[in-house]
């Protein structure tokens, strides 16, 4: 059983997720709360699987109960909601610890299973909130240098991480690269053992931040 917190300052919307998570055999909601500073404290006394965080809430933010979350060492793995009018905190979430992030107008089976993928310990990123994303902030001075671990990558790791960077699924790069699935996880597991990085989330962020990706070179079809 995955067991879930909703924060959410809006009962209803509270409501509703507890509601669509509820219906899954495999999911329980355990607990929510109505800001940041009560997702904390509810995440220190539950220790959910996963934590559905709103960013903005009263009291304390969704970015700085992530974030406080991640420096006191909790498990619970954060899948951040938002809209598209929130997403310029989108990037403040990557660095805060968010391994997730959902718009909020999801389906239920969308919502069950991005859970699902959080809580085994994947990373989840909307393709179109990657593309905002790349938009916003990668719209400034060009990159410098590639970082020095980069060199460290082999030729093919470095595809592997353009394509992540740009929005692919490991099972889109294999048909992109010609390569199996379970090639192109190898390689991403390569890639973040040599570059130090926490998750794929974190290797979308170095992607851009290295100039692999620019803006408006997302996925092939956007």
């Amino acid at each position: 059983m995955i067991r879930v917190l909703v924060a959410d300052d809006q009962a209803l919307i509270r409501d509703s997720f507890r509601l669509l998570l509820d219906l899954e055999p495999d999911l329980e909601v355990v607990g929510e709360a109505g800001d940041g500073r009560e997702a904390v404290a509810q995440a220190r006394r539950l220790q959910p699987d996963v934590v559905l965080m709103d960013i903005r809430m009263p009291v304390l933010d969704g970015l700085g109960a992530t974030r406080a979350m991640t420096q006191a060492g909790l498990g619970s793995r954060v899948l951040i909601l938002t809209t598209y009018d929130a997403d310029e905190y989108l990037y403040d979430a990557m660095q805060a610890g968010a391994v997730g992030f959902l718009l909020k107008d999801v389906r239920r089976e969308q919502l069950a299973g991005a859970v699902r993928t959080v809580a085994a310990g994947d990373a989840l990123l909307h393709p179109a909130l990657t593309r905002r994303l790349v938009e916003r902030f990668v719209q400034g001075p060009p990159p410098g240098a590639r970082p020095p671990a980069l060199a460290q990558l082999t030729e093919r790791e470095t595809e592997v991480l353009t394509l992540v960077g740009r929005g692919l699924s490991n099972a889109e790069i294999a048909a992109e690269l010609f390569l199996g699935e379970a090639t192109v996880k190898t390689h991403l597991g390569r890639v973040l053992t040599k570059l130090g990085l926490r998750d794929r989330v974190q290797a979308v962020v170095t992607a851009y931040e290295s100039g692999l990706v620019r803006p408006g070179r997302t996925r092939p079809d956007s």
